[in-house]
């Protein structure tokens, strides 16, 4: 686990709009990525973007230790070079298995701002196909992604009778106040696993919706799922329809809302329910500042993350064995990665032990040995090879468990002192006695 490791920042311990100065766009992302592992001199990267997250995850080029990578990430992300102590600061980072630990508590939920949600392991999937079709993720990232995303489907069976409400929960309870039993329309506004958890639960809430995106296929495909209308988002910039409140979680670099679009917004619904903006945007969809002057209020994920955040403990309590579950799973996979890790070296000595047993055979089988058969002169190189695998096997054994336990650097300098075998030298004739000898 040692080559892995995870820099970026979320809602724990920055402010969101932080979080948004190293977001990348969504549509960027593929590009982004070459480049990405390319400054960070990685063998393997995949970038995960969230509505209150940036995390890379990525493997070290030569299998060395992750180091500290705060900076390089910092300078890739943003454009410029950190300010002293300023990515150290910002940037959060983890190496090996604490980086394992993290990224499997992420996609069950444990490290989001409503604890146990699951839209998270959707978005961890999106990251990691991002990266296939990028070519940036392999063995390792694909083993760890995969198992990450079969914890987080353990997961979901394991708190089956737990009700963890997401982001997308918390919006939705705020627009269905909004509405007050009224029978008014929502737009949702991007095609996103928020978005989509937003519709599965105003569907059945029987709230009529339009489903706005850039393109329209999407759009098109969850508005047939949830019995709704699309529209894209250039028609409904240009002429919203009337609505009570509007849902956005699109990504992109710019606000998809403007202001003159804002006063059509207005303009076009009932004078006595002005629109409800519920924006999970970083950076904004649409500018708190924009949405004040056209007068209508904007719930920004700030004001989402802190009421989560109150309900935090409660979850954590009824999640409590999912936490344990994610200890046991890392404890196995520990194992199992450090096993595969080794096995190439552990190979090359059992490999080494045979080299030896075979030199000194053929050694004596060109002295003192010369005179034996076809036969025999098999038989005793076979025997050899058998005792020398036997005798390999104690060390290896010894080396396997001890892998899982001790330092990379530990390890590595038990290799390095084995990479030369001694010489060996000859023992000493031993005279034989024979009758008449004393």
């Amino acid at each position: 686990m040692h080559q892995i490791g995870v820099v970026g920042l979320s809602y724990r311990h920055a402010r969101l709009d932080e979080v948004a100065r190293f977001a990348v766009p969504r549509v960027e992302v593929p590009a982004r990525l070459p480049m990405l592992r390319s400054g960070l001199k990685a063998a393997e990267i995949l970038y995960v973007g969230t509505c209150n997250r940036v995390e890379v995850l990525y493997t070290t080029a030569d299998g060395a230790a992750a180091a500290d990578a705060r900076p390089a990430v910092f300078r890739i992300l943003t454009g410029r070079e950190p300010d002293a102590g300023e990515a150290a600061r910002v940037l959060r980072a983890w190496t090996g298995e604490a980086a394992v630990e993290h990224l499997l508590l992420l996609a069950c939920g444990l490290d989001s701002a409503q604890t146990g949600e699951r839209e998270i392991a959707s978005q961890l999937r999106l990251a990691w196909e991002d990266a296939r079709g990028a070519h940036t993720s392999g063995p390792v990232l694909d083993r760890l992604l995969g198992e990450a995303l079969g914890m987080a489907r353990r997961v979901r069976r394991l708190s089956a009778g737990v009700r963890t409400p997401s982001l997308a929960d918390l919006a939705c309870d705020r627009a269905l106040k909004h509405l007050d039993g009224s029978a008014g329309r929502v737009a949702l506004l991007g095609v996103s696993p928020m978005t989509r958890r937003c519709a599965v639960i105003l569907q059945e809430a029987h709230v009529p919706l339009t489903i706005v995106n850039r393109t329209s296929a999407p759009a098109q495909d969850l508005a047939r799922a949830v019995c709704g209308e699309s529209l894209s988002l250039e028609d409904f910039r240009a002429r919203p329809p009337a609505v009570h409140a509007v849902i956005l979680a699109a990504g992109g670099g710019e606000p998809l809302i403007d202001s003159p679009a804002l006063g059509r917004l207005k303009s076009a619904a009932s004078p006595a329910r002005a629109p409800l903006l519920i924006d999970f945007g970083v950076p904004p969809n649409i500018e708190p500042a924009a949405a004040q002057r056209a007068g209508l209020e904007r719930i920004g994920m700030s004001a989402l993350v802190e009421l989560a955040q109150g309900r935090r403990l409660e979850q954590l309590m009824l999640l409590a064995p999912v936490r344990a579950a994610v200890d046991d799973h890392l404890a196995r996979l520990r194992v199992e990665l450090a096993t595969r890790a080794l096995g190439p070296r552990l190979a090359d000595l059992r490999n080494t032990f045979a080299a030896i047993a075979a030199s000194e055979v053929a050694r004596a089988l060109a002295g003192e040995l010369r005179t034996l058969d076809a036969r025999q002169r098999a038989q005793l190189e076979r025997l050899a090879r058998t005792l020398a695998l036997q005798l390999a096997h104690l060390p290896l054994a010894g080396l396997r468990a001890a892998a899982v336990h001790a330092s990379s650097e530990a390890v590595d300098a038990f290799f390095a002192a084995t990479r030369a075998p001694p010489r060996h030298r000859r023992a000493p004739r031993v005279a034989r006695v024979g009758r008449g000898q004393t």
